[in-house]
């Protein structure tokens, strides 16, 4: 009797194995294959910025600016195989730095920079870059000047999502410049083509809803906010900002929106700006990696690196942000309380661009008079 009983267990057991393995073990190591699924590795690639400032003309800016598209791949490349021997996890996200093909366009007019550098939805840098992210086989994100056809002679500075296809996922323009032309400066028409997702786009992806902030724009929290209740997970960030051992605005602001919007920041910052007039060095250091518990997982020293690296965990996101607790600061937001002060005050008005119902080409002193104007709105109001 002990015998058959044995042997219906057996064959019980055995109808119901899945590969060899119990059905609780084949269950556990589903969960574990879909938690190794959703980790993998990104690097911020600390990478010099080339200006274009000495280039003599539009061919020879061109050229350079495909020169250092070529450049970056063998360097992406040598560090996703380091980062998956060391680390263990692939690199499926490297993020490049502020305009890393051109610097910044410094005295150069906003027209003549436009058609000299900026770059083309669609054009000859975007092709090398869409070329490049299917040879490595991982997102790419970067940030660059760039024309848009319903602005002629404008440039907004942009970052961009490159998937492993070679497709751009993600263009996001940004939203507060100081000496650039920004989609709130052309508010009216901006929103009339794009709409609201072509303002605050969320790219959703096998690697995270992956979102862009660029450069000072960390120091904005609205910003990062408004990208996290669309859903942003993984905020890429491209920066040329001064490196420093003691902590710097920019710095403390990364940590911030990770924390408080509980996703990643991935920064990388330039390892310097080459062929400008400024020192090299004055952009430089401190890429970094950032959780979603605000804690730098990984932060480069100075000059080119690949060393901010770190995993990727969407798992633990994911149920972080799903469990009810004081720490889940996404889901305890109360945002009627802050929309009426939001709506009632804006010193800073929109379509500043716009006149006659006709985009104007402004010069760089605009930019400044324009704050000028919100400071004294600011006093007006009371504000300050």
């Amino acid at each position: 009797m002990e015998v058959a009983r044995r042997h219906f267990l057996a064959g019980a057991t055995s109808g119901m194995m899945i590969d060899g393995i119990a059905p609780a073990f084949a269950s556990e190591r589903k969960q574990r294959k879909m938690a190794d699924e959703k980790t993998y590795a990104a690097v911020a690639m600390q990478l010099a910025a080339q200006s274009v400032e000495r280039a003599p003309d539009k061919a020879a800016a061109r050229q350079q600016m495909l020169g250092t598209i070529a450049s970056m791949e063998p360097k992406i490349r040598s560090a996703a195989i380091f980062v998956e021997q060391y680390a263990g996890s692939p690199v499926k996200l490297a993020v490049l730095p502020e305009y890393v093909l051109t610097s910044y366009p410094g005295r150069i007019s906003i027209p003549d920079f436009a058609d000299m550098a900026a770059l083309e939805v669609g054009g000859p840098e975007y092709e090398a870059m869409g070329a490049m992210a299917q040879r490595l086989g991982m997102f790419i994100a970067g940030n660059a000047y760039e024309v848009d056809r319903h602005f002629p002679g404008l440039y907004f500075q942009t970052s961009f999502i490159i998937d492993p296809s070679g497709d751009v996922v993600l263009r996001y323009r940004r939203l507060n410049s100081m000496f650039a032309p920004t989609p709130h400066d052309v508010w009216s028409k901006y929103l009339d083509i794009y709409g609201i997702d072509g303002v605050f786009p969320v790219a959703r992806t096998d690697i995270g809803n992956l979102a862009a902030i660029a450069s000072e724009e960390i120091l904005y929290p609205e910003i990062a906010r408004a990208m996290a209740l669309r859903g942003a997970e993984i905020f890429v960030h491209s920066s040329s900002e001064i490196g420093s051992p003691i902590e710097t605005p920019k710095a403390i602001a990364k940590r911030a929106r990770a924390q408080e919007n509980m996703a990643y920041v991935v920064s990388a910052n330039t390892a310097g700006i080459e062929l400008s007039s400024l020192p090299v060095a004055s952009g430089d250091g401190n890429s970094m990696v950032v959780d979603y518990k605000g804690r730098v997982l990984a932060e480069s020293n100075a000059r080119e690196t690949f060393t901010a690296f770190a995993e990727i965990d969407l798992g633990a996101l994911r149920a972080a942000r799903r469990k009810p607790a004081m720490t889940n600061f996404l889901a305890r937001q109360r945002l009627e309380l802050f929309s009426a002060v939001y709506a009632a005050k804006s010193p800073h008005r929109a379509d500043s661009l716009i006149q006659n119902n006709e985009v104007i080409i402004p010069d760089r002193q605009f930019f400044q008079r324009i704050q000028e104007e919100s400071i004294n709105n600011m006093i007006k109001e009371g504000i300050v």
